[in-house]
């Protein structure tokens, strides 16, 4: 099992990851439960100066998110097999807050929901992910 240190230290060495600027800011291994800060950066606006988050950041941030709700339990990084997000608001000057929670941790396959919300604590798009669990 892996421990929120192990999943930053990946965040970080992740060139993708780490330009996302991931960090964990709780796992809670009681509800099985993930949750990460996104920042707002200049590179992830949906257009120049308008501070809006495009929807691809976003997806990232949500399979990522997914992803490690689901690794700590395994003990590494899985592989996406099948991914959906509904995006629910727009997500204009704020960091993102992701929360995911696995709802089935089986012995070929994983799925973990992920809610997103701004720093005001409106959930701005959900997501759920399924990940090869071999």
């Amino acid at each position: 099992m892996m421990n929120d240190t192990d999943i930053q230290a990946i965040f970080d060495s992740s060139p993708f990851i780490a330009f996302l600027g991931l960090k964990v800011v709780k796992l809670d291994t009681a509800t099985q439960e993930l949750t990460v800060r996104a920042p707002m950066r200049p590179e992830m606006a949906r257009e120049a100066g308008t501070g809006q988050w495009h929807g691809g950041p976003i997806a990232a941030v949500i399979d990522t998110v997914g992803d490690f709700a689901l690794a700590y339990l395994v003990g590494k990084p899985l592989p996406t097999v099948n991914f959906r997000v509904d995006y629910l608001r727009p997500a204009i000057d704020t960091d993102l807050v992701a929360v995911a929670k696995v709802r089935r941790n089986g012995k070929s396959v994983g799925i973990a929901d992920v809610d997103v919300f701004n720093e005001a604590g409106v959930l701005l798009a959900i997501g759920r992910a399924t990940y090869s669990t071999l």
